[in-house]
């Protein structure tokens, strides 16, 4: 059966919730105030990626119904202290939602961390980082929320895991349009959510300097390969004066970075890399960045929906990706 996924009013959540559905949600905290007790957790932001097409929207919620499931999940906060036994704790054959307070204290230990999380990349682990309205920012921390309790929190992470029945297991996918262009190599000595200095071609640089002095589009993210995996950092500001770069999420040391290589139609790649349309998606985010780089307003990201969000998690912490679960046979 095809579960609820959807841009809805808090009246029809609200039904939801008390029907007894076990739901994720997604909206602006004056609508997630709105929602009675029940099993759903929650995060903050008012961007999505509806049926109708990318909006912001502060009145509704956007709404993924969670099936399949053998046991009620359960639903819980992290702090950071408790957060590296994430992975621990999720089921045996199963996946993991979870949702996390940008700016906060543990948005910055899982982004550092979580690749050595105990079972990291053994459990599934999908979700997304809260944020608020750009025009909010620095006035507005964003939040979560713990659905059975109403506790809103700034710090503490909220997680839902969900255990599968044993002839169905969780997959999770990334859908990252960038590639490393062809400039030259940096890499850094730290682990950080900013940078000045680094090799650049195994030379003594500053990367702020580089960016300005090679005019280099800072729309574009730092990619590297994990694994065969790309995996983004992307710049959220240059300090001319102190000569620093800051990302949405960390570098690593250890690590070769190049700047991603311009992607030059957006939607038309992002329709050619999507799952075919049969393929039942069971959660999905995408990021803030590719909305408002892309000018996804009014405009469909294929038949995926979901949360336009401040970071998205595909295992570790994400930027400029878009992440979708789907529950095989």
């Amino acid at each position: 059966m095809k579960t609820t996924q959807a841009l809805i009013s808090v009246a029809s959540a609200s039904e939801l919730i008390r029907s007894g559905k076990t739901l994720s949600i997604a909206g602006d905290e004056s609508a997630l105030r709105q929602l009675p007790l029940g099993n759903w957790i929650g995060g903050t932001i008012p961007y999505f990626m509806a049926s109708s097409g990318g909006t912001v929207n502060r009145e509704d919620v956007f709404v993924t119904e969670v099936s399949d499931f053998i046991s009620q999940p359960e639903l819980r906060f992290y702090d950071e202290s408790s957060l590296s036994q994430i992975c621990r704790n999720a089921p045996e054959n199963g996946y993991s939602v979870v949702i996390i307070p940008a700016f906060s204290d543990c948005h910055a230990s899982f982004a550092a961390n979580a690749p050595n999380y105990e079972d990291m990349y053994m459990k599934p682990l999908i979700g997304w980082i809260a944020g608020v309205h750009l025009d909010d920012l620095g006035k507005i921390k964003p939040k979560v929320v713990l659905g059975t309790s109403g506790e809103f929190s700034e710090e503490c992470t909220v997680v839902m895991d969900v255990a599968l029945p044993s002839d169905k297991f969780a997959q999770i996918d990334i859908v990252n349009l960038f590639r490393p262009g062809n400039g030259p190599c940096i890499t850094f000595d730290d682990t950080g959510f900013s940078a000045g200095t680094c090799q650049i071609n195994g030379a003594p640089g500053n990367l702020a300097d580089y960016l300005l002095n090679n005019g280099i589009d800072t729309r574009l993210p730092l990619v590297a390969d994990y694994s065969g995996a790309m995996i983004n950092v992307s710049i959220k500001s240059i300090d001319k004066l102190s000569k620093r770069v800051e990302f949405y999420a960390p570098v690593f040391p250890g690590v070769e970075y190049r700047i991603a290589a311009p992607v030059n139609d957006y939607l038309d790649a992002i329709q050619s890399a999507l799952p075919k349309a049969n393929k039942e998606i069971s959660f999905s985010c995408n990021c803030i960045l590719n909305f408002l780089y892309s000018d996804l307003e009014g405009k469909r990201t294929g038949h995926i929906t979901g949360p336009m969000t401040f970071g998205e998690i595909g295992y570790q912490l994400l930027n400029q990706t878009m992440v979708y679960l789907t529950i095989i046979e």
